[in-house]
């Protein structure tokens, strides 16, 4: 991998990831912007004790343009984007519209790919690895911000997620907090940890997956299954067989199986309501969020004995399809109490993403 760090027109890092160490990339960006302007900042509910991101200045960000003014393709002669160069392999830029900035925190954007046409599932395993080099490089990067506590690598794909930009692209959200899902996770770590005399959470559950009828893939470093409690229609965790806190603990041989293991998981995903666009059906590509659950850079004296190497790396993939042509809403229960309430049987999804093997 080779990497070089470059500046936009207005004084944002953008970043080139390149599989080939001749890459040279020297486009400037000629654009006339002006200097990023935020209203980000944070707010913590004395209630219930979570941070909301304030961020009026986001109202004004690209909004499903279409493909030949994508702001994530290439430029070219006849006009510019956020990419300065007419080509690349995959591109990190600070967001110019960020949830977090300054001492909130910051946002990145993760281009996986020059493809406007592609999604990650088209990606071949030496783009998917170079994706990942990116991930666990930011997150290395982003460690070393005084203001950030913990880095979020995710993607939002489709429209029915919410994605305003149809570009196959992923984000990284650097928090200046310990992220509320990511507390409780240590709390519970704490406490089964203070009830089985030291035994480790995400240790006993990844046993008792393994042993189970909810796994989807069991390859030699990673296995991948359906929850037991499934907050999702099709919800898959993708955890390393060998516990590390973050991307930067994989080792060498776990790293180069990862992109077939997700590969593979992300093309059944889009084979799990029947024929997809892909081989000429009608059914459109599966929105889905993927997420990686990584270790804070501190993990306090408040989770009882836990450090941060108790906390295992994985990544969640789900979908808000119920089954064809169908969408799971957020409605009274799950929006008004955070209470779940899920229409498919963690094991019938899991057979289902079995039975859509390549």
């Amino acid at each position: 991998m080779k990497k070089t760090s470059t500046r936009l027109a207005d004084g944002r890092e953008l970043i080139y990831y390149d599989t080939r160490d001749d890459a040279v990339r020297t486009a400037a960006d000629t654009r006339p912007l002006d200097p990023v302007a935020t209203t980000s900042g944070i707010r913590r509910d004395p209630l219930a004790g979570d941070f909301v991101a304030i961020a009026s200045h986001r109202q004004g960000r690209t909004y499903h343009p279409p493909a030949d003014e994508c702001p994530l393709c290439p430029s070219t002669d006849g006009r510019r984007t956020e990419i300065p160069d007419s080509s690349y392999d995959v591109a990190v830029f600070e967001n110019r519209f960020p949830s977090l900035a300054g001492d909130a925190g910051r946002c990145e954007v993760v281009c996986f790919t020059s493809d406007h046409t592609a999604s990650f599932a088209d990606l071949t395993e030496a783009q998917a690895a170079l994706v990942l080099d990116a991930w666990t490089d930011r997150t290395a990067e982003l460690s070393h911000l005084p203001s950030v506590a913990q880095v979020f690598c995710f993607e939002n794909r489709g429209a029915e997620i919410g994605v305003t930009l149809g570009h196959p692209h992923g984000q990284i959200y650097a928090y200046p907090f310990v992220t509320p899902r990511t507390d409780l996770m240590l709390r519970n770590l704490a406490a089964h940890r203070a009830a089985t005399d030291g035994r480790n959470l995400f240790d006993d559950v990844l046993a008792g997956e393994r042993a189970g009828e909810r796994v989807v893939l069991d390859a030699e470093h990673w296995v991948a299954f359906v929850p037991y409690a499934a907050h999702w229609p099709y919800e898959v965790h993708l955890y390393p067989k060998r516990r590390v806190p973050d991307l930067l603990g994989l080792d060498e041989a776990t790293r180069t199986e990862f992109p077939r293991v997700y590969l593979e998981l992300l093309r059944r995903f889009d084979r799990i309501f029947g024929p997809g666009h892909r081989e000429g059906g009608t059914e459109p590509p599966t929105p889905y969020i993927a997420a990686w659950h990584q270790a804070p850079f501190t993990v306090q004296g408040e989770y009882a004995g836990v450090n941060r190497d108790d906390f295992a790396l994985h990544l969640e993939l789900f979908t808000i399809r119920r089954t064809s042509g169908k969408l799971k809403f957020l409605a009274g229960s799950e929006s008004g109490m955070s209470v779940f309430i899920n229409d498919v049987p963690p094991e019938t999804a899991a057979e289902r993403l079995r039975e859509v093997a390549s």
